[in-house]
């Protein structure tokens, strides 16, 4: 058995805009574990897919971190200056078998059903103006999450055959961030319950490329007035930077922490919300 790592978390956004409500919920959560764990706390740059990435949202979103009293330990990576990486990773599922080439476009894929069929696994195409897709012949439906407890996603989505790389050349989320979270060392991943499908897609890649899986732990979803997830694409309003300290109480809140009084300093307040998460998640 591999010796467990020195705890490592991370908080990881994509720039296509400033952090909002329920981002912060991420990072306080991601935080908090960390520190509750005595660990280290990373921030990376999502931005490997680089047409969604908004000119200065990255700035933005470090800067609103430390407004927050969310200071990181190192350096910030960035997934678009790592293609060589994936590449590498790329590589090597092919060398394994693992890959294959595929030419179905969405609307091919929609007219298909809900999910992709595998529709191109053995029709041998080209590389020339394929997406890459993994073989998930081994699906990941069931892991054990320590805020969901045991996680059964046996579905047709959790057991598709998933893009790595896609038509357009651009690295796939999927492969990229099981790359850099086995490069960075991370252990624990703390992060929204709308990634747990994409869960079970990484740990199908953590079992080939690694011989160590992290642990997860995926916290409930903030929600608009109309019960829809808060996001960017939901134009979610940005976080103010005049109200830091009320809204990190309000992610405390939301978190169900409890305990934690009502100081101005945002540094108090975080060390008071990792004593009740300690209290909550690790006693």
């Amino acid at each position: 058995m591999a010796t467990r790592l020195p705890y490592c978390g991370r908080f990881a956004p994509t720039p296509s805009g400033p952090l909002h409500f329920g981002s912060l919920v991420a990072a306080v959560a991601s935080y908090l574990d960390a520190k509750a764990h005595a660990g280290r706390w990373l921030v990376r740059i999502e931005d490997v897919d680089k047409p969604r990435a908004v000119p200065g949202a990255a700035s933005t979103i470090l800067t609103q971190l430390e407004q927050h009293g969310l200071h990181w330990d190192g350096e910030v990576w960035y997934q678009s200056q790592r293609d060589s990486a994936y590449q590498d990773a790329l590589d090597q599922l092919h060398a394994q078998g693992l890959t294959y080439f595929c030419t179905c476009t969405r609307k091919q894929i929609k007219a298909r059903g809900a999910h992709y069929t595998g529709y191109c696994r053995d029709r041998q195409r080209s590389a020339t103006g394929s997406a890459v897709r993994f073989r998930n012949d081994h699906p990941t439906t069931q892991f054990s999450d320590r805020i969901q407890d045991h996680v059964s996603l046996d579905s047709m989505f959790a057991r598709e055959d998933f893009l790595l790389f896609r038509r357009d050349q651009l690295y796939t989320y999927q492969l990229a961030v099981v790359v850099d979270d086995h490069a960075q060392g991370v252990t624990d991943i703390v992060r929204g319950a709308d990634l747990l499908t994409a869960t079970s897609w990484q740990l199908a890649l953590w079992q080939q490329l690694s011989q160590r899986t992290p642990r997860f732990a995926h916290v409930p979803l903030a929600l608009d007035p109309s019960g829809r997830k808060l996001s960017k694409q939901n134009h979610a309003p940005a976080l103010n930077a005049n109200n830091a300290a009320q809204q990190l109480r309000t992610a405390f809140e939301f978190l169900k922490l409890s305990g934690i009084e009502p100081v101005s300093s945002t540094t108090e307040l975080l060390q008071q919300a990792t004593t009740a998460w300690r209290a909550k998640y690790l006693s």
